[in-house]
Order: C-alpha cells, then sequence, then structure tokens
C-alpha cells in the first residue's frame, strides 16, 4: 500500500471528520458520531505555531486524495510547560496495522526532538487499546498512571493511561 505524509491543509476538514466519525476509529479517539464537519473545518482554519498537524494520504482507484490518518503535536503554551507537547492520532479502520500510525508518529517525534527540543511528549490511550499501547511503547512511550473512568465510550466509562517520552538527550543538552 502507498500512501504519503503532508502537513494538514485548509480544505482537510471533510476527510478528518470522516475518519473522526468512523466506526473503528471514533471509540479510540474521544469522538462521537454526530461531530459535524464545521468543527474539523473550525479546527484547521484555527491552528497556531503551536500546532503541528499532519495526514496520512492515499489515493483512491480513480487518483483522488483519500485521508487515511491525521497526527498532531500540539506544544503546550503555558511558559512552564513550553519542554512538552501532546499528541493525537488516528488511522482509518480500513488502514490499520499498515504502517500508517507507525509513519505518523515518526513525523511527529522527529519534529519533537530535532525541530522543537521538546523533553516530553505526552498522550492517553484507552487502557484495552493493546495495538495503539503497542505503537507507543515502540517509540519509548511509557505508561506513568491510570486515568480511572477517564472517558466514556459504547454507554460505559473507561479507564485511560496516560503515556509519555522522555528525550533525555534534549534535557541533558540543556544542563
Amino acid at each position: 500500500m502507498e500512501f504519503y505524509i503532508r502537513p494538514i491543509e485548509i480544505g482537510d476538514g471533510k476527510g478528518i471528520n470522516e475518519l473522526r466519525r468512523m466506526p473503528g476509529v471514533f471509540e479510540n479517539i474521544l469522538g462521537i458520531p454526530s461531530e459535524q464537519l464545521k468543527r474539523n473545518e473550525d479546527f484547521i482554519a484555527n491552528l497556531d505555531a503551536n500546532q503541528h498537524q499532519f495526514v496520512a494520504v492515499a489515493r483512491s482507484q480513480d487518483g483522488q486524495e483519500v485521508i487515511i490518518g491525521h497526527a498532531g503535536l500540539t506544544v503546550y503554551p503555558n511558559q512552564r510547560m513550553r519542554h512538552s507537547g501532546g499528541i493525537g492520532i488516528m488511522i482509518h479502520k480500513d488502514y490499520q496495522n499498515q504502517g500508517v500510525g507507525s509513519a505518523l508518529l515518526g513525523r511527529l517525534v522527529d519534529i519533537a526532538d530535532n525541530w522543537l527540543m521538546l523533553v516530553r511528549i505526552e498522550l492517553t490511550v484507552f487502557a484495552d487499546n493493546a495495538r495503539a499501547i503497542h505503537l507507543y511503547e515502540r517509540f519509548g512511550f511509557e505508561k506513568e498512571g491510570v486515568k480511572r473512568l477517564a472517558a466514556i465510550r459504547n454507554g460505559k466509562y473507561e479507564d485511560e493511561y496516560l503515556m509519555a517520552r522522555i528525550n533525555r538527550s534534549n534535557y541533558n543538552s540543556q544542563s
């Protein structure tokens, strides 16, 4: 399967909205099936310098771009937390376990480490999402704690893990 990664663009709202409402995706990203397109379009239109957003794109049979993944890194704007950021990622249900998540996460880690010199990047993940947890661990994320009853999914309160990746080389270079 061929795909490429590029920065998010105005006009990507529809593809991102389709991902955020897709069964097999929305349950694990705090999405909701009724999410409106305008929310995603507004999100893209209001990105600031602290937000680094990418999409994974494949081509359909007729050559049209299809967004198959989205990932973002937000550098925390609080002056005392500017060494850290949070990430989010989602992959189209038909393209999971095919390298899309690894490619997107790799892009975020590269920006965090080599261009922003972040020391800490963090995320939350449902405690039973073994595939996502495995992906994050491959990139050096470690579980730091459990957020009990953190979010609603399928009519039940579910736990999430807080995971973080510490880049000690960026930390040590500041000493």
